[in-house]
């Protein structure tokens, strides 16, 4: 399942509009990414897939500090 494994974020749901306004269902796909991460506290590299806001998340706060987020967050897959 496509989900970012900091923030939770899934695919969404939506319309396509054409010009003549005909509404269909399509997917709104996550920006994710499979980024290598090194973790200072145990001092190795860890693997996680991510999306792009979740990057810019671990560059602003750390990546313990957003791991530990994301550990509180509910399980959604």
């Amino acid at each position: 399942m496509k989900v970012c494994q900091i923030t939770g974020k899934t695919a969404q749901t939506g319309n396509k509009v054409s010009h003549s306004n005909k509404k269909t269902k399509r997917r709104f796909s996550t920006n994710l990414k499979s980024k290598r991460f090194f973790l200072e506290e145990e001092n190795r590299f860890v693997t996680l897939k991510v999306t792009a806001a979740a990057m810019r998340t671990i560059n602003k706060n750390g990546l313990a500090k957003a791991l530990k987020q994301a550990k509180a967050l509910p399980k959604v897959y």
